[in-house]
């Protein structure tokens, strides 16, 4: 077990911080006569806050007092879920006038300690997935107030923290300043290969002179069309291929012993320009639904619903799994390969198609969809026969050195992850900047931290974390 350097100690972190839940959100406080913003775990990014979207809600002014964020607290989150990693914390530095908290966040409010050495101390036990170990619950794990009030904290005296914190941050700004230029770069190339296969699917690349579309009209919304080469032609993909829908789960048939069970794609398994195929599920469905849905090699997999950029997103199927199907919220296209060749129509769905549908897409509250019947109206560029597979080539070579620039993006990126996850441990180790012996030991802040709450003991802290140190953390994996 590694020790701690001379001066400093490991306590629970609710001796010398204050660990508090956010308030929880009610239809009755949608509205009234104290509304006031307040912070949700969408607020928090791995670098900062996200305040150009802040909610409020009413809260009474004991309320306030008791949910409201002051200069130096830290905001944690407290679940796992769309917004982010569990545990994920930012300082607040008064940004917004009379902030409060929603119950997704945990406040921290230190006590005789440097809030920002105590914000990089929970930052990288949040990179390091220690809070998702220990979170708790089915689908949505939480990490709960009371479990971080009993993390285990490793304190260095307060001018060490100081020192720590200044030097720490020095070296982090220069992975960040890195990391920027990585993301400015791969942002870039998805954006090109978004433009390589919108351009080209369109005859962009093609050397005959583009002339005006034309596609008799369907009661729908196509926008304006570009222009083609004028040996290719518009079509409704409802022309050119069997468009239909999968398979609703019936819960009530699972038991059903004349059902069998096929692997299933959903929407999470159909991406933009590929097939996430990691985590398949598997339904019970009757045998002649089966052989109706069964996947072919070269089906084009559409998104049916989701969010409203995800509309029309998909993938070529290649038989990837024997006997696989699809849920209701994805659609197959079979393409009719004598017209167009289906690596065409996918990418073609994915940028053309991508903004079609947003247009004629079905909005609810949460999410948006574009029904069957629209899919099949979707235009579809088609390319003489004789040519498509030598564009298909070109598009797939122009992609391929675009996605060497990208790869090589992502990797700098994951070193950079680790630098900063090492940078973390070294100084969070005590082995970052040097000791002074004539530093104030932890020991007396963690004295003056109890006392400030009438709470100190009569014998000295202990070297190490209690028994009821939260699962999975120990002096090994903390340092």
């Amino acid at each position: 077990m590694s020790e701690l350097p001379p001066g400093w100690l490991r306590a629970p972190l609710a001796d010398f911080a204050e660990v508090r839940l956010g308030r929880q959100r009610s239809p009755k406080n949608h509205s009234g006569s104290n509304m006031r913003p307040y912070l949700r775990a969408a607020n928090v990014g791995w670098h900062g806050l996200l305040l150009d979207d802040v909610k409020t809600m009413h809260f009474t002014d004991d309320e306030a007092e008791t949910y409201r964020l002051r200069r130096g607290d830290i905001v944690v989150g407290e679940a796992s879920g769309s917004a982010g990693e569990v545990g994920k914390p930012a300082l607040w530095n008064e940004e917004i006038e009379d902030c409060c908290l929603q119950n997704t966040l945990i406040r921290v409010r230190a006590r005789g300690v440097e809030p920002r050495y105590l914000l990089h101390y929970l930052r990288y036990e949040a990179l390091r997935r220690a809070f998702a170990a220990d979170a708790r619950g089915v689908g949505i794990h939480h990490l709960g107030a009371s479990r971080l009030a009993r993390w285990p904290i490793n304190i260095p005296p307060l001018a060490e923290q100081q020192r720590l914190v200044a030097e720490l941050e020095d070296r982090l700004s220069q992975l960040d300043a890195v990391a920027s230029s990585l993301n400015t770069v791969a942002a870039r190339m998805s954006r090109l290969r978004d433009r390589i296969t919108d351009f080209a699917t369109t005859g962009g690349v093609a050397p005959a002179e583009r002339v005006a579309a034309h596609l008799a009209p369907a009661g729908i919304d196509d926008g304006e069309l570009p222009p083609l080469p004028e040996n290719w032609r518009w079509a409704r993909l409802g022309e050119i291929a069997a468009v239909v829908g999968g398979v609703t789960k019936d819960t009530k048939k699972q038991n059903d012993p004349a059902y069998i069970e096929v692997p299933y794609l959903r929407v999470a398994n159909v991406q933009r320009g590929h097939l996430d195929l990691s985590d398949v599920s598997t339904i019970k469905v009757a045998v002649t639904k089966a052989e109706q849905l069964y996947l072919e090699h070269g089906d084009v997999l559409l998104n049916e619903g989701g969010d409203r950029d995800k509309l029309g997103r998909g993938w070529i199927w290649e038989d990837q799994i024997s006997q696989c199907i699809h849920q209701n919220h994805v659609f197959r296209a079979r393409v009719d390969q004598e017209i167009l060749h289906p690596k065409l129509l996918a990418w073609h769905a994915n940028g053309f198609g991508k903004r079609w549908c947003e247009r004629n897409g079905k909005q609810s509250v949460n999410l948006a969809s574009i029904s069957l019947s629209k899919i099949r109206m979707l235009p579809v560029a088609i390319p003489p026969k004789d040519v498509q597979q030598q564009l298909v080539s070109r598009i797939e070579e122009r992609l391929k050195m675009a996605d060497v620039v990208l790869s090589s993006a992502r990797a700098g990126l994951e070193r950079v992850s680790a630098l900063r996850k090492a940078v973390l441990h070294t100084a969070l180790s005590g082995k970052l900047v040097p000791q002074d012996p004539d530093d104030e030991p932890a020991s007396v802040l963690l004295d003056k931290a109890r006392a400030d709450v009438g709470t100190a003991p009569d014998r000295a802290p202990k070297r190490v974390a209690s028994r009821r140190t939260p699962k999975n953390v120990t002096q090994e994996t903390l340092l």
